[in-house]
C-alpha cells in the first residue's frame, strides 16, 4: 500500500527542508510513499509576493502540472481520506506552529505524523502533542534522521568493541562566519543551536547514550572552542546563542559522551572515537566516499540549496520511506525516533543550554 502523504510547511526552493522532503517523493524516492498534498500558508498567502514567493510559484505550478499535487492553505480544507487510503502528514513548518499543526493533521485523518525536529517550542507543548496523538491512537515520528545514519552506526560499533573509548558526535554547517550572516542564522533559528542544529546530535544520545535530565551526572563545556555571541538579525532586533559548542555529558549510570557543533565549521559531519588518552582512533564522515558522487550529483541539479540537503540525502530518504511503511501497516518504523525520544530530547536541550551559556560567561 502507498501511503498518502500531506506535506505541511514547504517553505522556499533551495532552502526549505519541507520542499527538499517534496523533491525526494515527487523524485519517487520513497516507493510506499506519494505526495498528494502541500499546505503551504506562507507561500500561498501573505508571502506570495515577497521574497522567495516567485520562486514558489513556479515550482508549485510545474508540481500541479507534472505530479497533479493538490495545495491549499490549510489542512482544513483536505477532502475525507479515500476508503482503504492510509495518510500521514509530513510537518515541516515554523516550530511554533507544530502544536495547532498536529492537532489538524489528527482532525484530517491523518493515520500518521511525521513531525520535524524538534516538534515545539517547550517540553510542555510537545508532551501535551504527545498525549493528543496517543488519545487519537495516531503514532508521531520524528525527524531525527542521524538515528539512521550510516556514520552513527559505524562510530558507535567501533566504540562498542574498544573499551574505555570516548564517542564525539560532530555536527557543522556552512554559515560564513561574519555577524551578518550569523545574526540571519539566529534570527532564522531563534529556538537557539541545542534545539535546531545540534538537537540531531542530542537524540542520539538520548537514544544510544542512556542521556537524560535526571541522569546527568555533570556537563562540562569545552572553553577553548565553544563560543556564544550576541548579534543583531534582519529584522534589527538582537539575539544569543552559541556561534560554536563542544560539551561531553557524563551519566550517572557510568556513560560519557561528546557533542561539537559548529555553525561555521563546513560541509561534513562525523563521529570520532577516542582512546582512554584521548587519541583520536577512529573516524567515519557523512558523506563517505560512496556518498561523495551523490553529493556532487544532487549539488549540480540544485545549484544554490543548502549543501546539508545533499550530504543526508540518503537519511532523509530512509526515514520518509520507513514512516510510510509504518503509516501503511500500523506497525512501527525501525530506527525511527518517536515523539517519546523528542520529548526527552528537548528536555535535555533546555536543561543544557543555560547550564553551558553560564560556563561561557
Amino acid at each position: 500500500m502507498v501511503t498518502e502523504i500531506v506535506l505541511v510547511g514547504c517553505g522556499c526552493p533551495m532552502r526549505g527542508m519541507g520542499w527538499y522532503h517534496a523533491v525526494q517523493l515527487l523524485g519517487g524516492k520513497c516507493p510506499s510513499a506519494k505526495l498528494t498534498y502541500v499546505i503551504e500558508p506562507w507561500f500561498l498567502g501573505g508571502g506570495k509576493d515577497g521574497p522567495g514567493g516567485k520562486e514558489f510559484g513556479e515550482w508549485a505550478a510545474t508540481a500541479k502540472e507534472e505530479h497533479g499535487v493538490v495545495f491549499g492553505t490549510s489542512l482544513s480544507d483536505l477532502p475525507p481520506v479515500t476508503e482503504g487510503v492510509k495518510r500521514c502528514a509530513l510537518v515541516s513548518g515554523r516550530t511554533a506552529d507544530n502544536p495547532r499543526l498536529v492537532g489538524e493533521a489528527i482532525a484530517a485523518g491523518c493515520s500518521g505524523i511525521y513531525l520535524e525536529k524538534p516538534g515545539a517550542p517547550s517540553v510542555a507543548e510537545l508532551e501535551a502533542m504527545k498525549k493528543e496523538a496517543a488519545d487519537a491512537g495516531v503514532p508521531v515520528f520524528m525527524g531525527y534522521n542521524k538515528n539512521v545514519c550510516k556514520y552513527v552506526a559505524k562510530t558507535r560499533e567501533f566504540a562498542a568493541a574498544n573499551a574505555g573509548s570516548q564517542v564525539t558526535f560532530v555536527s557543522n554547517n556552512t554559515y560564513e562566519n561574519n555577524d551578518a550572516s550569523l545574526g540571519e542564522c539566529f534570527e532564522r533559528n531563534c529556538e537557539g543551536m541545542l534545539k535546531n542544529m545540534a538537537i540531531h546530535e542530542l537524540a542520539l544520545v538520548v537514544s544510544f547514550f542512556d542521556v537524560s535530565v535526571e541522569n546527568i551526572e555533570s556537563v562540562t563545556a569545552d572553553k577553548a572552542f565553544s563560543s556564544m555571541k550576541t548579534l543583531k538579525g534582519p529584522s534589527g532586533k538582537e539575539w544569543t546563542d552559541f556561534d560554536k559548542i563542544k560539551f561531553t555529558i557524563k551519566t550517572k549510570t557510568g556513560k560519557s559522551v561528546s557533542i561539537q557543533a559548529d555553525r561555521c565549521g563546513g560541509d561534513v559531519t562525523y563521529g570520532i572515537v577516542t582512546d582512554a588518552d584521548g587519541n583520536e582512533v577512529f573516524r567515519y564522515n557523512m558523506p563517505d566516499e560512496e556518498d561523495l558522487e551523490n553529493v556532487k550529483k544532487l549539488a549540480a541539479e540544485y545549484p544554490g540549496a543548502m549543501p546539508y540537503f545533499f550530504s543526508q540525502d540518503p537519511d532523509y530518504i530512509t526515514v520518509k520511506e520507513r514512516v510510510a511503511v509504518a503509516t501503511a501497516n500500523g506497525t512501527e518504523a525501525a530506527g525511527v525516533a518517536t515523539i517519546d525520544i523528542a520529548c526527552e530530547t528537548l528536555r535535555v536541550a533546555e536543561y543544557l543550554t543555560p547550564t553551558l551559556a553560564e560556563q561561557l560567561k
